[in-house]
């Protein structure tokens, strides 16, 4: 086999491959022997058909054409490796020659990683919040802690946030009654949004026996579009009552025995909150960053065959498609940054690593480590949950050397932060964008 590769850009070249006839031989016994399989010959076992007989009744030229497919993937594979391309997308495979007793000669356009320059790590600077925990801090997290002892009491007065009312409910569109909002007696604490659109500003000064009305128009189900007129009765306001911050309290709801012990537990606990906040920060700004300063030429086949793949059903307007289109570049171009990285450092991924990953991830799709496992197994996705946690190692890797301070200019050190508990990507931010060298291609008939 003989190969020449033509650069076209800085990300897509074009490969002429030229295989003599001999060198086919495997693919067309693969051929024939598939073709055996597949035939009923009196006078012969089906599989057993001898390939003059295949040739008689078939075809020579059937068992060429059926043979191609398996030769050029064959030598493409070899073609790939041999001039050490890095293959991204499905090539464009064009047969220019190919005759019985001849050689194959096909060509292959294809996107590839292209050459580019990552930044000295220590050059990358970013700025996140500090950790300081602050009085305000640790009585938000106290009162949230009181609320879950708070008793509710019936008042006399109009309703404000953080009350809890209970109310009817009835809505209709165009004299139609909906009667998804039909409903008598339900609870609902004002203030946390968890209502209908409108639903918090229209009670907000409600008195029981207060009748409110707003209009609301769902995006989406039944009334897609439609206005539809609610209707609110408030029957009871309940304020909830706190139990007072003292040492009775702490025994209530804690191990301490006095509410200075809760205080610097909370205060604890608040730090340790603030400090994996300020290493997921460090992490997002740093990746951020480390994008900014690197240029890429990005393979303008493969985004766009991505982006066409996912609204080939027709759904989405020119805003999610723009939309998708971006988020696609960015994440493309991440995948491309860390894999140079973690190739470039020798990175690798331990068995242990990649069960830690599986233990984290599961939950997210409501399996257990094991069940999870296993899909990724049926679903041929080992290799790009082994890039995701090489890629986070990768990005782990840059912000040991990058310089991280806090706003008020102090040095931030990220060493007291378990690598661990920062976890890496969802599989689905990078779906679609992995590369396993020059495997994309393989089952591509040529034209």
């Amino acid at each position: 086999m003989k190969s020449a590769v033509e650069t076209l850009s800085p990300s897509r070249v074009k490969l002429t491959v030229e295989v003599p006839f001999e060198e086919l031989k495997p693919a067309l016994d693969a051929a024939y022997k598939r073709i055996a399989s597949q035939i009923t010959v009196p006078g012969f076992r089906q599989g057993k058909v001898p390939n003059r007989v295949i040739d008689q009744r078939v075809g020579r030229a059937a068992v060429l054409d059926e043979a191609i497919n398996d030769a050029i993937n064959d030598n493409l594979d070899a073609a790939l490796r041999e001039n050490e391309i890095k293959l991204l997308g499905r090539p464009d495979v064009d047969v220019t020659t190919f005759e019985d007793a001849a050689p194959l000669e096909f060509t292959a356009e294809m996107d590839v990683v292209p050459e580019f320059e990552v930044p000295a790590y220590d050059s990358i600077e970013v700025v996140v919040d500090p950790t300081d925990v602050t009085d305000d801090d640790v009585s938000t997290q106290l009162d949230a802690l009181r609320s879950r002892f708070g008793t509710l009491t019936t008042v006399e007065r109009a309703a404000t946030t953080g009350d809890v009312l209970l109310f009817d409910i009835t809505g209709e569109t165009d004299g139609e009654s909906v009667e998804d909002l039909d409903a008598k007696a339900l609870s609902y604490e004002l203030g946390t949004e968890g209502m209908l659109p409108g639903f918090d500003e229209a009670v907000d000064g409600a008195a029981a026996g207060d009748s409110r009305t707003f209009t609301f128009t769902p995006d989406a189900g039944e009334y897609d579009g439609r206005d539809i007129t609610v209707t609110v009765v408030v029957t009871t306001v309940r304020e909830r009552v706190l139990p007072d911050a003292d040492d009775d309290f702490a025994q209530l709801a804690s191990e301490f025995d006095t509410i200075e012990e809760l205080r610097d537990d909370v205060r604890t606990r608040v730090g340790r909150v603030k400090l994996l906040e300020q290493g997921y920060a460090a992490r997002e700004k740093v990746a951020e960053a480390l994008l900014a300063a690197t240029e890429i030429p990005l393979p303008e086949g493969v985004i766009t065959q991505q982006v066409d793949d996912h609204f080939a059903d027709g759904h989405g307007d020119d805003a999610h498609r723009a939309e998708f289109e971006t988020q696609t570049r960015d994440s493309l171009k991440s995948q491309l940054v860390l894999d140079r990285i973690a190739d470039t450092e020798q990175l690798s991924v331990s068995e242990a690593e990649l069960s830690a990953w599986l233990v984290q991830q599961a939950p997210r799709y409501g399996m257990s480590p094991d069940q999870f496992a296993q899909e990724l197994v049926n679903a041929g996705q080992v290799p790009a949950a082994v890039g995701e946690v090489r890629r986070a190692k990768a990005l782990a890797h840059v912000l040991e050397h990058a310089t991280v301070l806090d706003t008020t200019g102090a040095v931030v050190d990220l060493g007291a932060l378990d690598p661990a508990d920062l976890p890496v990507a969802d599989l689905g931010d990078h779906e679609g964008h992995d590369h396993d060298d020059h495997d994309d291609h393989e089952g591509h008939d040529h034209d």
